[in-house]
């Protein structure tokens, strides 16, 4: 591995450990009571944010470690009972944790933007020097110390581990540090036994005697040396005032640095940083995305590899010589291949779990946040944390659950005196729940606001054109309304709302997941909006179906029901639109054949089966010749590999070699209202 590549893993890793200390920040900061701070939740937030600024310190990144630092004092006075912990405090630390964020996501692009940074640090600067605080005799550093250990002038004796290079660590980004400390004088020496002849150029050869000057505490110089203290010798001398300005003198003069003037030259000068941008993507232009595994995990995963290879040594016996006798043996070897594929697949797929908390932990900001915005008192509850969904998925479903919980804010929940005047509690609550059904996940935005009121919302569908005039609509699809593209019930547009759109990107995100989002409301009471989504995007429940010679995949989570259809409950009417009832409701009839111009057996509807499907609040009959089984099946992109194609969202390969196209149910629904509104158009040429 090259240099470059270290220090883009380095600094990939300093990125990584950064954000996950932000968002311990974060969470700490929205749990903290005002007043009196718990002291172990103010000591994880202090702990993150130290870790933070020395990271930046060590790697290089000046910029954050320095705007770090001052997070830091103002946190550390708060964990010494120095400060009170006030909203204020909260909310411009809460704004610092953001601005950090930002300036580590900059690193990618190269340039840190410190606009932000300046002006928080100035009200930082203020807060700190205001009456909150006890104020700091003059003369005295207003460097923050973790306690009230001893300070001063300090000699100090360093001596790295030989091997400390091999392990990434650069003893000049220490003295470095040191020097932000106060006024640093370096003097080097060689190691008494240095043979040329011998030299290892991976290996550490000095050690250092430094004079430290400024008033330093003790566990400010161990801060510097903490995370390497098992692989250094460290011993700190205080200095009395007489001799703080004199600097120590060697016994051996061979022992002073003959380049002295250059070794201080080199501590002053800022770290080269890390190339992070090359470390943010691949040489591939692709993203260089990671994910931590238990290593729980990882050993189920090793120890399949060795059953298969077990199973593999079984099978490979019957290869040279096979005997009829030997059936019976084979069967039971390709069963248990099969039992050890299965079990790798589900292990494999494990792997790329992860808990829905991820998705959830920026939501008690968000509510915090947009509740004062609107000046509404919002109880977050957050249940079933620990499920467990596909890294891309959790990926995506993150701004449209931002957009269900901004909508139920906004539009759900009541203000403070409505709510009282109604009987409810001041507080409204918003809670976020995610479960396990079958095989998906299930994640309800449930509030207890007014409801959908669905006089207002079916009258503006109407002035929007979105309604007929007479047209009449079950609750369920009045509620649904609000999933069309453009409409909105607010008069007024606001940074929240009132531009019509948001829901309609939300439902076509879910779409695009494979899953569906409904929305069930009681007036007064509250509104449930459910997400329904595939644990993965690599594997598929379908149902297998044939038209005509071909074989189609539905996917599982589309399908309502299959029924046998019987001549008097289909009607036929103007446009060739056929419409079949279904207890007290009617489906248009989608005809698979007609849509991919395929020779169907079924050409009576009669004499086939319909798939009640359902996409986007709608439902759908598909007529099909035949059911044949449901199964896995492991999904192959056809964009990839041909071109997107209306009505397919992709391929699977069946085990008897052949290919299934896997429908894609919204896209049919959407294709099949085309072919409705203009007839003359076959529909196999619009797809």
């Amino acid at each position: 591995m090259s240099l470059d590549q270290e220090l883009d893993e380095i600094a990939q890793l300093f990125i990584e450990e950064s954000m996950e200390g932000l968002a311990i920040m974060e969470t700490g900061l929205l749990n903290l009571d005002l007043g009196a701070a718990d002291p172990e939740t103010m000591n994880s937030i202090f702990r993150a944010a130290h870790s933070i600024k020395g990271g930046g310190a060590t790697f290089g990144y000046t910029d954050i470690s320095e705007f770090a630092h001052h997070v830091e004092t103002l946190l550390d006075e708060m964990r010494q009972g120095e400060r009170p912990v006030t909203r204020e405090g909260v909310d411009l630390t809460l704004q610092s944790v953001d601005c950090i964020r930002d300036m580590i996501n900059d690193l990618g692009k190269g340039d840190v933007d410190t606009t932000r940074a300046k002006e928080l640090e100035a009200e930082l600067t203020v807060m700190l020097q205001s009456d909150a605080a006890p104020l700091k005799p003059e003369g005295v550093s207003s460097k923050p110390s973790a306690n009230n250990s001893e300070s001063g002038d300090w000699e100090i004796y360093y001596k790295p581990a030989k091997n400390s290079l091999k392990s990434n660590s650069d003893p000049l980004r220490m003295l470095q540090q040191l020097k932000q400390l106060g006024d640093l004088v370096v003097c080097s020496e060689g190691a008494d036994d240095l043979k040329f002849g011998e030299y290892d150029s991976e290996e550490c050869q000095l050690a250092w005697h430094l004079t430290l000057t400024g008033e330093v505490g003790r566990d400010e110089i161990e801060e510097v040396f903490a995370w390497k203290t098992d692989e250094c010798e460290l011993k700190l001398t205080l200095l009395s005032s007489d001799i703080v300005d004199t600097p120590p003198s060697t016994a051996d003069s061979t022992k002073q640095s003959t380049t002295e003037e250059a070794a201080s030259t080199d501590v002053t000068e800022t770290p080269k940083k890390p190339p992070v941008k090359s470390a943010a993507k691949s040489s591939g232009g692709q993203e260089n995305s990671s994910i931590r595994v238990n290593i729980a995990k990882v050993d189920a995963l090793i120890n399949l590899v060795g059953e298969l290879v077990i199973t593999q040594s079984m099978l490979s016996r019957f290869n040279s010589d096979f005997q009829s006798d030997q059936l019976e043996a084979l069967r039971e070897g390709l069963t248990q291949l099969s039992r050890n594929t299965r079990e790798l697949q589900e292990s494999v797929m494990a792997i790329r779990m992860l808990p829905i908390s991820f998705a959830f932990s920026r939501f008690p900001r968000l509510v915090r946040d947009t509740g004062n915005a609107l000046g509404k008192n919002v109880e977050l509850k957050l249940t079933g944390e620990n499920t467990e969904l596909d890294k891309t998925v959790l990926e995506k479903i993150g701004d449209p659950l931002v957009h269900l919980v901004r909508n139920s804010l906004d539009h759900g929940l009541e203000m403070p005196e409505a709510r009282e005047a109604a009987g409810k509690p001041a507080t409204g609550v918003l809670e976020l729940n995610a479960y396990h059904e079958g095989g998906n996940i299930i994640i309800e935005v449930i509030d207890d606001g007014a409801g959908i009121n669905k006089e207002r919302v079916l009258q503006k569908a109407r002035e929007q054109g979105l309604v007929g005039a007479d047209e009449q609509l079950s609750d369920d699809r009045i509620n649904n309304l609000i999933f069309m593209a453009g409409f909105s019930t607010v008069d007024e547009i606001s940074d929240l709302s009132g531009r019509g759109v948001g829901m309609d990107v939300v439902r076509r995100n879910i779409a695009d997941l494979g899953g569906n989002v409904s929305v069930h409301s009681e007036t007064g009471k509250g509104s449930k909006f459910t997400i329904k989504l595939p644990l993965t995007l690599a594997i598929l429940d379908g149902q297998l179906v044939r038209v005509g010679k071909e074989s189609y995949i539905i996917p599982l989570v589309s399908i309502v029901e299959t029924i046998q259809t019987t001549a008097d409950q289909v009607n036929e009417l103007a446009g060739a639109t056929e419409l079949f009832k279904l207890r007290e409701e009617y489906l248009p009839v989608l005809r698979l054949h007609k849509i991919f111009s395929l020779q169907a057996d079924s050409v009576n509807i009669n004499d086939g089966l319909l798939v009640v499907a359902e996409a986007n609040g709608q439902r759908i009959g598909i007529l099909v010749d035949d059911l044949l089984e449901q199964q896995q099946i492991v999904i192959k992109s056809l964009e990839a590999n041909y071109r997107q194609t209306p009505g397919i969202s992709g391929a699977t390969i069946l085990g008897d070699g052949t290919v299934a196209l896997i429908l894609d149910v919204p896209g049919l629904l959407q294709l099949f209202m085309e072919r409705q509104n203009s007839a003359s158009t076959p529909i196999a040429a619009a797809a």
